[in-house]
């Protein structure tokens, strides 16, 4: 084999400039690269955030919450922190941070279909009420029959309390 496909460089090159000095192995190759994901250090610190994030997500369910009565508050915070998680778990444990920018080039177009998709719902949600059955409209759901069972439940709760 010639000398020049010993000094050419493995993959795609991502960066104008200068060619990186070649590696003599594989494992020297591998190696350097597990170097720059970090460390054990981050990992802990990114498993200490995602616990974290799992807390404050039970904490929506807790007497505690101060929006209680208010649900929509809730399940915008839920969806906050399980994005946050989900982001943390794709950049860290995939290893999506440290890849070239090729990643672009197939989360984007994936995300926007997403929303796409999650727009056209939009519609068949917010209108599902508007042509139904009688004998449906009478079985369905409403908010105070929520109220109830959610007041039925903690009056349950405050039995069981009071009966230890």
């Amino acid at each position: 084999m010639s000398d020049h496909h010993d000094h050419a460089a493995h993959g795609p090159i991502t960066r104008t400039g200068e060619l990186s000095p070649p590696s003599h192995s594989h494992e020297d190759h591998d190696h350097g690269q597990h170097e720059s994901h970090g460390g054990l250090g981050q990992y802990l610190a990114v498993f200490a955030a995602l616990c974290a994030l799992t807390t404050m997500s039970f904490f929506t369910y807790s007497p505690l919450w101060p929006w209680r009565d208010q649900p929509h508050v809730g399940w915008a915070f839920m969806m906050a922190v399980s994005c946050t998680k989900a982001m943390l778990v794709v950049l860290f444990f995939m290893h999506v941070l440290w890849e070239a920018n090729w990643k672009y080039v197939l989360t984007i177009p994936a995300a926007m279909m997403a929303i796409f998709l999650a727009l056209m719902l939009v519609p068949d949600v917010g209108l599902r009420n508007r042509m139904v059955s009688q004998e449906r409209a009478l079985h369905m759901a409403r908010p105070s029959d929520v109220k109830l069972m959610e007041r039925a439940g903690e009056a349950q709760v405050l039995g069981e309390a009071s009966a230890h």
